[in-house]
């Protein structure tokens, strides 16, 4: 993950403003880079001195996510930090499934849904809010993709139940929306399973400790 352009440099850039944030959200510009190739870029140097302080932490933690992850077809190719204060991920062009026609939501989709979910798993990581229907895509191929993973953490170091409960979790992200788009295709199976998840949501005060309640950009 190399750096593709600097501070200076991206002052230069073609950008448009996807979302401006508040107070402790980053300022979210899509930005054709250098070589053409667009990005999405986090910046927090124009936010209070105590939000850059978190924020610095915030972005090393999800650049170490996304490395961790490199070479997993539905996540962001690259990623690189800019400076203290602002990161660049490379974009995956598609849209969210907040904004989609319900017909795209095919079985063979929400499947490679699936199968990249449990890839992301066995990489040792969990998205921890892949239910929102903000964080995942489908690219303009037709596949899925999933974005933002602030609040992603790593599995190697956890005990085995806390790890299988946090990727239910996410597998029933996978299953709801099998549930609202194709429920007469989703079989029994997946049906079990996400009654069984849900009965443990209970458990999901976790989620509050891992800070996965911080307000999630929106993609434009």
């Amino acid at each position: 993950m190399g750096t593709t352009f600097t501070r200076d440099e991206l002052q230069g850039l073609p950008a448009k403003l996807l979302r401006n944030g508040h107070l402790f959200n980053a300022v979210v510009t899509l930005v054709t880079g250098p070589d053409g190739r667009l990005w999405t870029v986090k910046d927090f140097s124009s936010r209070p001195w105590y939000v850059r302080l978190i924020a610095r932490l915030l972005l090393s933690h999800e650049l170490s996510i996304l490395k961790r992850l490199k070479g997993i077809d539905g996540v962001a190719e690259d990623a690189f930090r800019i400076d203290a204060n602002s990161m660049a991920i490379l974009f995956q062009e598609g849209d969210i499934l907040a904004n989609i026609d319900p017909k795209r939501m095919t079985p063979e989709y929400l499947t490679r849904l699936e199968e990249l979910t449990r890839a992301i798993h066995r990489a040792g990581v969990v998205h921890l809010d892949m239910r929102s229907f903000s964080n995942i895509l489908i690219r303009t191929d037709g596949t899925p993709g999933v974005i933002d993973f602030q609040a992603a953490q790593t599995t190697w170091w956890m005990p085995e139940f806390l790890r299988k409960r946090l990727e239910d979790i996410d597998m029933s992200g996978a299953y709801k929306k099998w549930e609202r788009f194709q429920p007469a295709a989703m079989g029994e199976e997946r049906k079990r399973e996400l009654v069984r998840i849900n009965k443990l949501r209970d458990l999901w005060v976790i989620r509050g400790y891992f800070g996965t309640h911080v307000k999630k950009e929106k993609r434009s």
